[in-house]
């Protein structure tokens, strides 16, 4: 039988593997590029090579392992699979439990800049009991040993996680994958999840004639967004959804490759125009740059695509849809301008018990990064108004 163990985690990343990494990003051998097209065919030759002589000889991992130590974690093992997660209790006697997902190309690092403030706030507003696992098979947690790992079955460590931790009722948040994984977890314990708040959000329309009837001219532009998404961003998803081995290879042995297809990501997912440091700060997206490849899981958190319902028609071969029909836990949903797929409210309604809508005009995939003020204030009042 599977040990139910909690056992406590310190992050000591052996100095030979640190090594290992400066050998590699100085023999670097660099593809070449057609001059002249920007951020058209990913990321730019000049951009990259800067980046990597500042990982190579300015950026300090010991110093952000330091950060991520500075508060608890823990692993334990769920359904075959170890998992990795931050735990931070708040000193409020009425805080709310709170499990964080994220996505990818994301990690625990997105929320450094938000912990504090949510177990800690000044004065009276909501503070949270913060749980954040690093998905099965990303960073931390190391890779997976199974097929399988889709929403519903993260969903489902995610509810064992929680009563491990003594938690009966509590919230659930998540952005980009995180949403649908929150999602499921809330469909599979609305007697536990109170309430669901995501940011990220992916809807689709039903094909029903009235529903399109109602939609403003705001949503018809979303809608023809979407399919510049299918035509020109669409690649990362689809290569990790049908060929993730063949991908492992090169991101597993090139910390350079694995680096130009993470900021390749994170330029077009977030809210910035020339990089993607104007939106998260260089050593953040290096963070989780080393958390993926310090642990070798890039090709673990790849083979996560083939499980990942992020289209309507996989969706509806998985049965997530009809599921999601059946879901009644209060819902808040914060929209942000550079979301991948900026989400229809109508086709949200349809589907979830949305009592909160929020749209921003600043802000991108990953928010709590981004956006660390705006999350913060979001969170806190959605949940307000249910934790009594």
């Amino acid at each position: 039988m599977a040990s139910r163990d909690i056992t406590p985690f310190r992050l000591d990343i052996p100095q030979h593997d640190l090594d290992d990494l400066q050998q590699r990003l100085t023999r670097t051998r660099w593809a070449d590029e057609v001059p002249g097209l920007g951020w058209t065919y990913g990321p730019p030759l000049g951009y990259l090579r800067e980046l990597v002589e500042y990982w190579r000889s300015a950026y300090d991992w010991r110093a952000q392992e330091a950060r991520l130590n500075e508060f608890p974690q823990y692993t334990t093992e769920i359904d075959g699979a170890d998992v990795h997660f931050l735990h931070v209790r708040s000193s409020r006697p009425d805080a709310l439990p709170l499990i964080l997902t994220h996505g990818w190309p994301s990690s625990i690092a997105e929320y450094l800049d938000v912990i504090r403030p949510l177990t800690e706030p000044d004065g009276p507003d909501q503070a949270f009991h913060l749980v954040i696992p690093s998905l099965p098979g990303y960073g931390l947690s190391g890779p997976t040993r199974s097929v399988g790992w889709g929403a519903n079955r993260i969903a489902r460590a995610w509810q064992e996680l929680m009563g491990r931790l003594g938690y009966e009722r509590y919230g659930a948040q998540g952005g980009d994958w995180g949403t649908w994984i929150s999602r499921e977890l809330a469909i599979l314990a609305p007697e536990n999840v109170i309430g669901l708040h995501t940011n990220g959000m992916i809807t689709f329309p039903s094909g029903d004639a009235d529903e399109m009837a109602e939609l403003t001219e705001a949503d018809y532009a979303r809608m023809g967004a979407w399919q510049r998404y299918t035509d020109e961003l669409y690649g990362y998803k689809l290569i990790q959804s049908t060929k993730p081995q063949a991908l492992a290879y090169p991101l597993a042995d090139s910390p350079v490759g694995l680096l130009g297809w993470i900021v390749g990501v994170l330029k077009e997912w977030t809210d910035c125009e020339n990089s993607p440091e104007e939106a998260i700060d260089r050593d953040r997206i290096l963070t989780t740059v080393m958390l993926y490849w310090l642990t070798n899981t890039a090709g673990s958190a790849a083979r996560s695509f083939v499980e990942t319902p992020d289209n309507a028609e996989k969706a509806a071969e998985e049965g997530v849809i009809d599921q999601l029909v059946n879901g009644t836990v209060p819902h808040g949903v914060a929209v942000f301008p550079k979301d991948i797929l900026a989400p229809v409210r109508r086709f949200a309604e349809r589907i979830n018990n949305i009592v909160r809508w929020t749209e921003y005009d600043r802000g991108g995939t990953f928010a709590a990064a981004e956006e660390p003020d705006l999350f913060v204030t979001d969170v806190r009042e959605f949940f307000a108004g249910l934790h009594k």
